[in-house]
């Protein structure tokens, strides 16, 4: 039996519509002597970033657990300071494209949330951006306690666009993301670039 029409979708915020250069992140570990790939691999150790992401510490304690993971071979504890604050100046750029296909599914009448793993700077990144509203409902997994792909957090996604599981589309770059959607009664889609537009618009039919 063919699922019902998707009336309402979920976008994921970093690897979707905000997009990072880089070789931003590689300038900043040139310029400090660090590794290449020492800022995000350090950053993105689960036992680091889980906490940061579902409320148990915030964004700047996270960042200051990098800073200090990173001393030794930053060459001092200044200097490793300095490297997470220049690199974390950056906040990356808005994909238009993404952007502009938000706008015309809510126009066409499609619920429209932000579904994302965040820290509690999410609000200020919004807002940074022009984008606090762009969204009928903004999911921070740092808000739920609770992060993707865990069912609980698609639960409260689906109740924050006021719609059931097997009536939203849910968009995202990251396979186990997806894979959780799925198992929570979603219909979801792996993001791979603006060339997906087109089928999404297509599955949308807004």
């Amino acid at each position: 039996m063919s699922r019902e029409r998707a009336t309402a979708l979920l976008v994921d915020f970093d690897g979707v519509l905000r997009r990072w250069d880089p070789e931003v992140v590689a300038g900043v570990e040139r310029r400090y002597g660090l590794a290449e790939g020492a800022l995000l691999e350090t950053a993105m150790q689960w036992g680091r970033l889980q906490p940061a992401l579902t409320g148990q510490v915030s964004h700047a304690d996270w960042m200051a657990g990098v800073a200090e993971a990173l001393t030794e071979p930053a060459g001092g504890a200044e200097r490793a300071r300095a490297a997470v604050d220049e690199w974390q100046r950056y906040r990356g750029e808005v994909d238009a494209d993404v952007l502009g296909f938000v706008r015309e599914a809510r126009a066409g009448g499609i619920r429209v949330g932000l579904a994302t793993n965040a820290t509690d700077l999410l609000d200020d990144d919004l807002a940074a951006f022009g984008l606090a509203g762009e969204f009928d409902a903004v999911v921070n997994s740092y808000r739920l306690g609770v992060n993707k792909p865990a069912k609980e957090y698609f639960r409260a996604a689906c109740q924050a666009v006021a719609t059931p599981p097997d009536r939203v589309l849910f968009v995202d770059d990251e396979d186990w993301s997806v894979r959780g959607a799925r198992a929570a009664g979603l219909s979801a889609h792996r993001w791979t670039g603006a060339a997906d537009l087109r089928y999404l618009r297509a599955a949308l039919a807004y």
